[in-house]
């Protein structure tokens, strides 16, 4: 019998991809839609601001040469970039490279739109100078070669990018100006050439050519503003990427060299002096300081440090000198993992853009259309002189119908407010989460290491009869040695201070919120011993009514208990203390200030929950406790339910199931062990106040960003009908073309620059 084979499956994969030639809203779709359409792509996403494309698809099916491909047969193309493998070194160069090419690029936008602006200043001069100069038809004679230079030297980008897409069945902001100022300079010209005939027709032989370049001049300026207001927006990773050292000095036997950061490998010994910066990750050696985490954790107080102390890469040590162990370098950095999520962010999509991107999508065909039925009605039913308010009104509506705000509305605020985020110490995972977060309407925070310090000490030894101290903590530390959990960690440090917890461990068992089990060998035999909480000692049928009174004092004071049982009995009970952190009671204070809800879920027993809930000042009724790790999620899951929008806040790791059925998951980290992969959102550093600071820095973009909107389709839907006419009528007022061109320009910069205003918002200066 023939066994069909077994098909792999292959994981999606991720790739961005530079984009060249894109100017508007209708562009990004198009280019959507091609890669969408590609075999293998699961998603697509393209980024008007950022000139991104951020594709997701499966390896096996299509690579970067068929992505490529797509959009170049959307009619664009791609510039080169770093590879997967880049560290910040590369990222470094290529964002230089890139700066370069984007001044360049700025440079011969500026100089086109001077000079044109030049010219049509020139033209107007002599054609409207007081006293006539000369006749019209030699004056327009004298205009038609500068304003013939400007239309194919600086108007040349607009003919070629609207070719392209032609070419390609599409039609974009490039394609109207070609439109609009092809129609006022071709107009002049026949007027100019053969006057005669406009004459016989009982027409005035009026020529455009003031219009046809100060047009050009004014869109080439307004995009050099743009140009100038997205490469502010985008500074956010070049200023994180700065932040790297170029050098490290390399210890190699009694001396050291200094070498470039890029030749450090892990395990390398390094020597940090006072007031350099932190190469790499690593951990200290040798030595002590104090080190300034700013640039991670956004908090301005240096962090002591020792041996054996983790440091992070580029920030600034302070005062003392030692020697660190590297242990990532290049892109497994805390730097560069931080550096490619805000790359990933700001290249993302927010939900909200979705209904601009569909309006541009049939925008450009759309007005198209209207200007030719614009044309027509003036040109058939308007007032004399009809051809030249027919061409007037054409060239006004092609002009100021502007897709490049809606474009930009959404990507450039989220550009600024992830960048922003970055800097304070929250990272955020794209545009979709930094949406959510602003709706969230419930907080809910695990215990240990997010509403405490992470880092619990024995701080209560009680032996029931039988026992004394230092056996039951031989018992309990012997047991744990074989656990990574950090109460484990905590009896085990306990156990040393007595030189204890050194016996063997058989047939080790972890429980998921229970305890642990295993057989250890005692001088007396074997034992069975069990180390966990109540509950599992409830189980197990272990009766703890020995140490009932003891048990109910630490626990109201918010210690977690430990019980030990041996062969069958109550052998004693370890009170262990984790500190809450000075900044919980704070961050509660600031969501209940922003009407949000907060709730505790914790695997501790009801009384140790209680504590700690009234010391951080959440309510009593809203602390679920004894939850298993693998209820948490549920209990998340109920909360959605009841119709509450929920942010999980947990350490990322054990609460991973909670954090993704969460509408948000916020991971507390510190350091290179961020869980970056795990959350929606990071806080660097581990300050519950973060998790406000996030919120609030989510409802200012999106503030923003529907501003943004309102205004870019408010500005169509207003002046669309003025260009057309609407106002003729009533107060003798047709849109001159050069004003709709300042207005088109006007209005992508507007958006742009509100955006901008983002930067002057600080979430470390929220007050707790």
């Amino acid at each position: 019998m023939t066994t069909a084979p077994t098909r792999t499956t292959v994981s999606a994969t991720e790739i961005q991809l530079p984009v060249e030639g894109m100017t508007c809203a209708s562009c990004v779709n198009r280019i959507e839609r091609f890669l969408k359409k590609t075999p293998g792509v699961e998603d697509a996403t393209v980024n008007l601001a950022t000139e991104v494309a951020t594709i997701r698809y499966l390896p096996d099916q299509a690579g970067t040469a068929e992505l490529v491909g797509a959009i170049e047969a959307a009619g664009y193309d791609v510039r080169a970039l770093p590879g997967p493998e880049a560290d910040t070194a590369a990222l470094a160069e290529s964002a230089d490279a890139d700066a370069i090419e984007r001044a360049r690029e700025s440079a011969s936008l500026l100089r086109r739109a001077i000079v044109s602006l030049g010219v049509a200043a020139g033209i107007m001069i002599v054609m409207f100078w007081p006293r006539p100069l000369a006749s019209m038809e030699t004056l327009n004679w004298l205009a038609i070669g500068p304003a013939t230079v400007i239309q194919v030297w600086a108007g040349g980008r607009f003919y070629r990018a609207a070719w392209r897409a032609a070419r390609h069945g599409a039609a974009n902001m490039d394609t109207l100006v070609a439109v609009g100022t092809t129609a006022a300079w071709g107009y002049s010209i026949v007027v100019t050439i053969v006057p005669g005939v406009f004459r016989s027709a009982g027409l005035e032989p009026a020529t455009y050519f003031d219009s046809s370049t100060i047009i050009i001049g004014l869109i080439l300026l307004g995009r050099w503003l743009e140009a100038r207001a997205k490469g502010q927006a985008t500074s956010a990773i070049r200023r994180l990427i700065d932040l790297q050292p170029a050098t490290a000095w390399l210890i190699r036997g009694e001396g050291e060299e200094q070498v470039p950061l890029a030749a450090v490998r892990p395990g390398d010994l390094l020597r940090v002096r006072p007031g350099e910066k932190v190469p790499v990750d690593g951990r200290v050696a040798a030595g002590s300081s104090a080190i300034d985490e700013s640039m991670l954790t956004g908090e301005p107080i240096p962090v002591s440090k020792g041996a054996g102390d983790e440091v992070i890469g580029s920030t600034l040590n302070t005062t003392g000198s030692f020697t660190m162990r590297a242990t990532r370098v290049g892109r497994d950095t805390a730097l560069a993992r931080i550096v490619e999520l805000v790359k990933r962010a700001q290249g993302s999509k927010a939900p909200i853009q979705r209904l601009a991107d569909r309006i541009s999508e049939a925008f450009v065909p759309f007005v198209l259309a209207a200007a030719a039925l614009t044309f027509a009605v003036w040109l058939l039913a308007g007032p004399e002189p009809r051809t030249t308010y027919a061409l007037t009104a054409f060239i006004s509506v092609v002009i100021i119908a502007c897709p490049c705000a809606m474009g930009l509305a959404t990507p450039t605020a989220i550009m600024v407010g992830t960048g922003r985020g970055a800097e304070a110490g929250i990272l955020i995972r794209g545009g979709e989460s930094l949406e959510i977060a602003h709706r969230v309407t419930a907080v809910v925070f695990d215990k240990t290491g997010t509403l405490t310090l992470g880092k619990p000490t024995v701080t209560g030894v009680f032996p029931a009869a039988s026992f004394d101290e230092r056996q039951l903590l031989d018992l309990a530390g012997s047991l744990e040695t074989g656990s990574e959990h950090p109460l484990g960690r905590a009896i085990v440090a306990r156990a040393r201070v007595v030189e204890a917890g050194f016996l063997p461990v058989e047939g080790f068992l972890a429980i998921g919120g229970y305890g642990i089990e295993g057989r250890i060998e005692t001088a007396a035999g074997p034992m069975n011993v069990l180390v966990g909480n109540r509950r599992f000692m409830a189980e197990r049928a272990i009766d703890v009514d020995e140490l009932r009174e003891t048990a109910a004092t630490a626990a109201s004071v918010g210690a977690t208990l430990a019980y030990v049982a041996v062969e069958g009995r109550l052998a004693g009970l370890l009170s262990i203390t984790d500190p809450i952190k000075d900044e919980a009671a704070a961050a509660v204070a600031m969501l209940a200030r922003a009407r949000i809800e907060t709730w505790l879920v914790t695997g501790d027993a009801r009384p140790t929950a209680d504590a700690v809930a009234a010391a951080v000042g959440i309510a009593a009724d809203h602390v679920l406790a004894e939850v298993l790790p693998g209820d948490k999620a549920a209990t998340i899951a109920d909360l959605q339910q009841q119709g509450r929008i929920v942010a999980m806040v947990g350490d990322g790791i054990n609460d991973a199931p909670a954090l993704a059925q969460a509408d948000v998951g916020i991971a507390l980290g510190t350091g290179a062990d961020v869980a970056i992969e795990a959350a929606d959102i990071t806080l660097i550093g581990g300050d519950p106040r973060g998790v406000g600071r996030a919120i609030a820095l989510s409802k200012a973009t999106i503030r923003t960003v529907r501003q943004n909107l309102v205004w870019a389709f408010g500005y169509n839907i207003v002046l669309i009908p003025v260009a057309m006419g609407l106002l003729f009528p009533f107060l003798g007022i047709l849109l001159n073309p050069a004003i709709a061109a300042g207005a088109m320009a006007t209005s992508s910069v507007s958006v742009v620059a509100n955006s901008l205003r983002l930067r002057g918002f600080d979430p470390r200066t929220m007050a707790a």
